[in-house]
């Protein structure tokens, strides 16, 4: 951000002082300074003569956080959310926007594509200001979380569903980080695997069978094997635990995840 001020006086010195007090800064503070015009005398006292005229420019560093936070306001203005307020939560290396308001469905959109297309854009500004990472999150009604807990447990589902027919499902096309949220949750599921297809908007997360896990003769998809884990069901479907009551813990694998949140995965 940048702000000058024009000062005026009867000498350099005067002029400056004048452009510094209406930037509401010290002297010292002024680092270089243009002089425009340089003071005359009047002529016998009497005639001519003009004022010194000096122009001080300000460069004033403003962080991300506050770049972002004004940016995510004037958007906010602009589609006539006037009534939203916006509460900031800054930590090391991002900031979380938590807005508050009556039109939280006009702002979440449909599955969020609004909330997430208007904190990709506030990243974008955020980032330009120091071009360096930094981190912005934009929630309201606690949207975030509650998203999150549903694709775990769709993931989850799927994941079985996948470990006990081998048949494999496609998903919507998600954002990054939605689509880590699903491969994280698969690979806690022996027996299935997550991968990425599509490009751009199109990529979506696909949850299948792992080939490793039934050449190991770990699974039997669609058998009836009663040793199987995943064919020991209920009527509902519910996961058949160990004989201790504890989940099996992951294979070693790593899920199929890739970049960061702007990049594939």
């Amino acid at each position: 951000m940048i702000k000058e001020a024009i000062g005026s006086g009867e000498t350099i010195e005067a002029a400056l002082k004048n452009a510094c007090d209406e930037l509401e800064i010290d002297v010292a503070e002024a680092g270089d300074y243009e002089v425009i015009q340089q003071p005359e005398k009047k002529k016998l006292g009497l005639f001519g003569g003009k004022e010194a005229k000096v122009k001080v420019t300000l460069v004033i560093k403003e962080s991300p956080a506050k770049v972002a936070g004004d940016y995510l306001r004037s958007v906010l203005d602009a589609l006539g959310l006037t009534e939203v307020t916006i509460q900031t939560e800054e930590f090391d290396s991002g900031v979380k926007f938590i807005l508050d308001g009556d039109d939280s469905g006009i702002i979440i959109g449909r599955r969020g594509d609004t909330l997430n297309a208007l904190q990709y854009l506030t990243s974008l500004v955020a980032n330009h200001v120091d071009n360096s990472y930094f981190k912005v999150s934009i929630d309201i009604g606690d949207y975030r979380e509650k998203r999150q807990k549903t694709l775990e447990g769709l993931a989850r589902k799927l994941a079985f569903k996948a470990a006990k027919t081998g048949q494999k499902t496609s998903l919507e096309p998600m954002n990054p980080y939605e689509r880590r949220i699903i491969h994280t949750s698969v690979q806690k599921v022996n027996g299935a695997i997550s991968w990425s297809e599509g490009e751009n908007m199109n990529r979506h997360v696909v949850i299948g069978p792992d080939p490793e896990f039934k050449r190991k003769g770990r699974g039997n998809y669609g058998g009836k094997n009663k040793n199987s884990r995943y064919n020991n069901r209920g009527r509902r479907g519910g996961y058949n635990k160990s004989s201790d009551n504890k989940e099996k813990p992951a294979s070693a694998r790593e899920p199929i995840n890739e970049g960061s949140l702007y990049g594939k995965l």
